[in-house]
């Protein structure tokens, strides 16, 4: 089990050198993949230009599946379910859709140490906090990326399912892409993909858990964790699109 615990007296984990904030922008109508990682890769651009600043971006999409650069074409195993996209970021195949939180993170690691494993690390931690609202124990597991948490029922082998994954790019020192949090997703959609390659391990989401957790109060949840984790977030802005 990872153990970090997050305090909002302590310096950030991944702070800014220059403690500048962060901005924060909700999209509360879903956004095409397509649209999303175009007005991505044009703030990713504009950060390391000097132009804008740095942003965290929370929105869902349709249903969609997209695979990572170490995706394996044998772990899509419904092609015509849903549309496919090609993304550049790392890992395997994903599902998003509508109850869960993507949160697509535009941060300039030059101002906060260039150490990707720490920046990874950081993001772990930043998923790991805002679950510890809701009393949710996440986990991370050597070999498997993402944040887990196990499921026990008596007379029953203890189950491990992931709840949030993790998949980022860098260009320029700036990363792009982010992490998806299951709200309250139809589970089902991920029967057409081997979700990031593991087959032994199931998927779950916060109301699956048995918490009717609101995606307002998710945003909450995350946001407090990222200040924790990242720093100060400033007020929030329009979303990209």
């Amino acid at each position: 089990m990872l153990d970090r615990t997050l305090n909002s007296e302590a310096p950030a984990l991944f702070g800014r050198t220059d403690g500048a904030a962060a901005g924060w922008a909700v999209s509360r109508r879903p956004v095409a993949y397509p649209d999303a990682v175009a007005a991505m890769e044009a703030r990713a651009a504009a950060i390391a230009d000097g132009t804008a600043g740095e942003l965290v971006w929370l929105l869902e999409h349709p249903p969609l599946y997209t695979a990572g650069v170490s995706a394996r074409s044998g772990d899509l195993l419904d092609a015509d379910r849903f549309p496919v996209f090609q993304s550049g970021r790392g890992g395997q195949y994903t599902y998003h859709g509508p109850g869960q939180r993507v949160a697509y993170v535009m941060l300039d690691l030059t101002k906060r140490g260039r150490d990707v494993r720490a920046f990874v690390g950081a993001l772990e931690a930043w998923v790991i906090g805002a679950l510890a609202a809701f009393n949710v124990t996440g986990e991370i597991r050597g070999g498997r990326v993402g944040v887990w948490v196990e499921r026990r029922a008596p007379g029953l082998p203890v189950r491990e399912d992931k709840i949030a994954a993790i998949g980022v790019k860098l260009r320029r020192w700036v990363s792009f892409h982010g992490i998806s949090l299951n709200v309250e997703p139809d589970l089902s959609h991920f029967a057409g993909i081997v979700p990031c390659g593991i087959t032994e391990h199931g998927v779950t989401s916060l109301v699956d858990l048995g918490l009717p957790v609101t995606m307002d109060e998710a945003d909450t949840a995350l946001r407090a964790s990222f200040e924790s984790v990242f720093g100060t977030v400033a007020n929030t802005e329009p979303p990209l699109p």
